[in-house]
């Protein structure tokens, strides 16, 4: 009997920052967060790489995103649409 595992691969919309890459674009997604002691929200962000294999993102896109397999070494998202164009 073989088990397969199910998993839920995450989904992130972020801004596109980079596209200088073939294939490959680079997000910021920001979120906001309660700071432990004192309450006061501030604002983290992360860049991810992205596989854009059409280069259908452009610079200043908000695109949504798909936690994949690693496709290089530090590129496991892949494109799935563009929410709001630049």
């Amino acid at each position: 009997m073989t088990s397969t595992k199910q998993t839920n691969p995450r989904r992130l919309q972020g801004i596109v920052v980079s596209t200088s890459m073939q294939k490959t674009a680079v997000i910021r997604v920001d979120r906001r967060v309660a700071h432990a002691k004192y309450g006061k929200y501030f604002t983290l962000s992360n860049k991810f790489k992205v596989h854009d294999p059409e280069s259908a993102c452009k610079l200043g896109d908000v695109i949504e995103v798909q936690e994949t397999r690693p496709i290089s070494k530090d590129k496991y998202f892949t494109y799935l649409s563009t929410v709001s164009a630049a």
